[in-house]
């Protein structure tokens, strides 16, 4: 029984002394600056009354000692669209923080606006008074007012009219989204479209989906995430689904960051000066389709950046179509696949014949080959290549013989010395030096005789999106 008192007695004399040693502990005031992991924090673009995800910033204690921090507020106070969690605690003025000697503390950063127009910029500082002086941390974000278009149960979330989105506002897309048959869609230059996770838009037989840009006021279809992180990630968003009998028109568009970009199902696409990269499987996926492009450029994309399945028609004219990845590395990443077959939903294969013109043009990738024809016994399967600059290892593997006759003109294997290919700079001009400058066919150019930024190219012609 004494013993069993004794211990009692001895851990009750511990929790003292631990007790008053926390007790004893004493913060002086900070006699240098503090330090900070980031001098300014850029919030993700952010939509009205939408919240931001959660942006943190480390303060550090250099000091020998532990101090007190007397203040941490937010300049703006109470009427800041930020909003900040110091040390666990949420708030907008914050006094006497402890902060031990050589140690840290967390600020999270969040912010949910209320968009005035429709742009703006929202601007606030962190604000950290000592003795050893006042200093900030500045909190940066754009804010895009939007419109909403979410489908629920009870939403069915479909464009049952004639429908025109202009650049007053974003369009922020939850769920998917339809278009009604033989219903038309524009959008108008400027405008910017994001989807939300697992999200996507379906076009249906008969519609029409026109996305209308225009020089330096592209159109922006993207995932809902604008940190620049997301840029060069996939699978942000679904895809847009065409049906069949539908159409597209897209001139002047930059669509990325999903797991497939068009999903083609008969359908009549024509595509002009515009980007298409950064997809975990295909930019344009076209069964039995007819797609008309020129000025294309497209990147980063897992199995190919276009694959053609059941034929078709399709003429690809002054495009860039490069596939180099540092996030999708193990898959195929070919420039372009194109096979007779597809397999429908139902597991049963489909065939088609195929016409398929590449002119003036790069399909190039850091694989052996960028270009795949799988053509099938008995199917039409037509090509030309001509005046194009190709990455090409041997036939067993691309499907097809460089001294074809239907290759014409055309070389193989010689760097296109593009200015930066990965699609975090994405600017896949080419270089002075570069063999495919003066290398088009004069008469093949003289169809697209102006380039993606608007550059002649008339005379001497290089080949790709670029001159």
């Amino acid at each position: 029984m004494k013993f069993k008192l004794l211990l009692a007695f001895s851990f009750w004399m511990l929790l003292v002394t631990l007790s008053c040693n926390r007790d004893d502990i004493t913060f002086d005031s900070p006699s240098q600056s503090l330090s900070f992991s980031k001098d300014t924090v850029f919030c993700d673009t952010v939509y009205h009354q939408i919240r931001s995800e959660t942006y943190a910033v480390k303060v550090y204690n250099n000091e020998d000692k532990d101090v007190m921090i007397p203040r941490i507020h937010l300049e703006k106070g109470a009427t800041s669209l930020y909003k900040i969690n110091v040390d666990g605690k949420p708030g907008y003025d914050f006094q006497n923080v402890p902060l031990r000697k050589k140690d840290s503390l967390y600020i999270f950063v969040e912010i949910a606006p209320e968009a005035s127009g429709p742009e703006a910029i929202a601007e606030d500082k962190i604000i950290f008074t000592s003795p050893a002086g006042q200093q900030h941390v500045t909190l940066f974000s754009v804010v895009q007012d939007a419109e909403f278009f979410i489908e629920t149960p009870t939403n069915p979330n479909v464009i049952t009219n004639h429908t025109t989105w202009t650049n007053d506002k974003a369009k922020i897309i939850y769920g998917n989204l339809t278009i009604n048959p033989n219903v038309t869609l524009d959008i108008q230059p400027g405008t910017k479209v994001y989807f939300h996770k697992n999200s996507g838009m379906k076009v249906s037989s008969g519609a029409s989906l026109n996305i209308n840009g225009a020089l330096n006021n592209e159109v922006v279809i993207r995932g809902d995430r604008n940190d620049p992180k997301y840029d060069t990630i996939p699978k942000n968003w679904n895809s847009i689904k065409m049906e069949a009998n539908s159409t597209l028109n897209m001139n002047y568009a930059r669509l990325f960051g999903g797991t497939r970009g068009f999903e083609m199902k008969q359908t009549n696409a024509t595509i002009t000066n515009s980007f298409i990269h950064t997809f975990f499987e295909f930019g344009i996926y076209a069964v039995n389709s007819t797609v008309n492009a020129s000025n294309l450029v497209m990147n980063n994309c897992g199995e190919s950046c276009i694959g053609i399945f059941k034929g078709g028609n399709h003429s690809y004219v002054h495009s860039t179509i490069a596939n180099y990845s540092e996030t999708m590395n193990s898959f195929n990443r070919l420039s372009l696949f194109a096979t007779n077959e597809w397999k429908n939903e139902s597991g049963q294969t489909e065939l088609g014949a195929l016409h398929l013109n590449m002119q003036n043009s790069i399909f190039y990738s850091d694989r052996d080959n960028a270009v795949n024809f799988e053509p099938t016994p008995n199917q039409l399967f037509n090509f030309l290549i001509q005046n194009c600059l190709l990455k090409y290892s041997n036939t067993s593997d691309a499907g097809f013989q460089f001294d074809h006759m239907d290759v014409v003109q055309s070389f193989k294997n010689e760097d296109p010395q593009f200015v930066n290919y990965f699609a975090a700079h994405l600017n896949v001009r080419v270089k002075a030096t570069s063999p495919a400058r003066n290398k088009g066919n004069i008469a093949v150019a003289g169809t697209v005789p102006f380039d993606i930024v608007n550059v002649s190219r008339t005379s001497n012609p290089t080949l790709g999106a670029y001159q």
